[in-house]
């Protein structure tokens, strides 16, 4: 008799096939996230707590590398879910390539609050997106250095001036909203921030092969005492 896996392979579409293995993946993902909630105490304590969010193979010493997909994250937490921090806790929240992967709906208004309600009176929100404003001014300009750039850093699939632009916005399946300056900072706006300002690239915090092709924003949350 056959496994309930082949009978769903062979008796059911490709897309259900499809959903059951994302089903299965999510569960992964939820139970990881559990289990790593165990591991947040011993991160409380530190005196100045600064989150580098989808750390990826860049972490940062004295802050709290967060990846769900990184091994070597000190948390593999879900941002998707309740951030494990509390109210007015965090210093510093730094995300870089990360925030282009939550869709639009639901996922960007948590991650926004989330941040919004854990991090202190006047502390720092620092996100980098891939700058869509320059993909987009490019299109129709074979002479543009952006399409030098995304020849180093698309696959080589993308053979048309669209095919690069086609994988900016959705690297396969992997982001979910595109980003420009007047967008996301009008975003930023609705959730709360202020003093949201386009920075220029720090090499003291952001990734160096990320100096190209990214658009960086600062905002703050307001400081309660004086608001």
């Amino acid at each position: 008799m056959g496994s309930v896996k082949d009978y769903i392979r062979t008796k059911s579409s490709k897309s259900f096939v499809k959903a059951v293995r994302n089903a299965r993946q999510e569960w992964r993902y939820a139970r990881l996230h559990r289990s790593e909630l165990k591991k947040v105490k011993q991160f409380l304590r530190l005196p100045d707590k600064k989150l580098n969010l989808g750390c990826g193979h860049h972490p940062k010493p004295g802050w709290i590398n967060v990846d769900l997909l990184e091994s070597d994250a000190d948390l593999r937490l879900d941002l998707r879910e309740e951030w494990p921090f509390a109210e007015n806790s965090i210093n510093y929240i730094y995300s870089e390539h990360i925030f282009e992967h939550f869709e639009l709906d639901e996922e960007v208004p948590h991650f926004l609050s989330e941040a919004l309600r854990v991090l202190r009176p006047g502390g720092t929100f620092d996100v980098g997106v891939p700058d869509t404003e320059w993909a987009l001014r490019s299109y129709g300009d074979p002479s543009d250095p952006y399409w030098l750039f995304s020849k180093t850093v698309h696959p080589d699939g993308c053979e048309t001036q669209l095919d690069h632009i086609n994988y900016h916005f959705r690297q396969g399946t992997e982001h979910k909203y595109a980003w420009d300056y007047e967008t996301l900072a009008r975003t930023l706006q609705k959730f709360g921030f202020i003093e949201i300002t386009r920075r220029e690239f720090d090499a003291r915090l952001d990734a160096d092969h990320r100096k190209l092709g990214t658009l960086y924003v600062r905002a703050l949350k307001p400081n309660t005492a004086t608001q």
